[in-house]
């Protein structure tokens, strides 16, 4: 996380890479989208899909998972410079949410974040708000994810 005087629009961070096997995919739906074709292959190929597919929510977990992730990176790198380390807030909700191919068993996706829009908290002169658009691309360069999601973040000098 940065603090938002650091921020410009248009920043592009690169997020990191997952492959969806088959087994985390029927994993996940088991638990959170019990979709059949999440959960079986032959169900999975008979589907518009056309093989098993992981489920929209699990790529997107798997998004914030990457985000979460490379924050704390970040974090690190500050820490070991002796800088203030930036906490972010919560979001306040994402807009824009689309799956726009399926993830299917095998698939590995890259994740990455851009800087759409920066705006001072009016309520909370502490915090910014960052709108990133969050997007997945397949192995083949195909888009396959992406939502315009808000978070919180902290101004360095409380406003």
């Amino acid at each position: 996380m940065r603090f938002f005087e650091d921020l410009q629009v248009g920043q592009r961070r690169e997020l990191g890479s997952y492959m969806f096997t088959a087994e985390e995919i029927k994993r996940f739906a088991q638990q959170f989208d019990p979709q059949r074709f999440h959960l079986d292959e032959e169900e999975g190929r008979n589907s518009l899909f056309g093989g098993l597919a992981a489920s929209g929510w699990h790529v997107g977990s798997v998004c914030m998972k990457l985000i979460v992730a490379d924050n704390q990176r970040l974090a690190e790198i500050a820490r070991s410079r002796g800088e203030a380390i930036a906490v972010g807030g919560p979001s306040p909700g994402f807009r824009e949410l689309r799956w726009l191919k399926p993830v299917l068993a095998g698939d590995t996706i890259t994740f990455s974040s851009e800087i759409d829009s920066l705006r001072a908290s009016a309520s909370r002169p502490q915090w910014g708000i960052l709108q990133a658009r969050n997007t997945g691309t397949n192995q083949r360069g195909e888009l396959v994810f992406s939502v315009l999601a808000s978070a919180f973040v902290p101004r360095r000098n409380n406003g």
